[in-house]
């Protein structure tokens, strides 16, 4: 009986054990000490202005703030399910230049800088069909001048050639 008493007191302080090993890791990363950013990803890599990115980033599982100079200041939520990964949205600022831009987070403290993280390219011109001229250049004309007699002189060919077999 003694035996007993002694084996179930082991069990349950081998549970208790167990349960502050495994919480005691996700207890010092919820702190944030255990934040170590890495792998900034951006999608898409190339973006007009007034568009949006998606930035994922491992080593974050408390989530921070991303920034970038084509962009104000952004949150960086954590990714339920995923180990450690963060997630933000941000619209590129309808002023932004043309070019590369890096990209700056921090998570708990700890920052984490990708150079060229994403490039920023002039916007469309919308319904004009991304023409830039009024009309019609003189190649345009030339080019649709010869399409024109060349048609003329195969529709003449073909019509005197259905001619000349009504006769024989």
């Amino acid at each position: 009986m003694r035996t007993t008493r002694v084996l179930a007191a082991s069990a349950v302080s081998a549970v208790a054990v167990a349960t502050l090993g495994v919480a005691a890791p996700v207890a010092v990363a919820r702190d944030g000490m255990g934040a170590n950013p890495s792998n900034i990803v951006v999608l898409p890599a190339v973006i007009a202005r007034g568009g949006q990115i998606t930035v994922t980033v491992d080593g974050c599982p408390t989530g921070g703030t991303m920034t970038s100079n084509a962009f104000r200041q952004a949150n960086l939520t954590p990714i339920q399910g995923a180990n450690q990964t963060s997630k933000g949205t941000a619209t590129i600022d309808d002023n932004a230049r043309p070019g590369t831009y890096d990209i700056t987070v921090n998570c708990s403290g700890r920052t984490l800088t990708r150079p060229a993280a994403f490039t920023v390219i002039g916007g469309v011109r919308g319904g004009l069909g991304g023409s830039t001229t009024a009309g019609a250049t003189p190649t345009d004309m030339a080019i649709g001048g010869g399409l024109v007699a060349a048609a003329l002189l195969g529709g003449g060919l073909f019509w005197m050639r259905r001619r000349a077999e009504r006769r024989i």
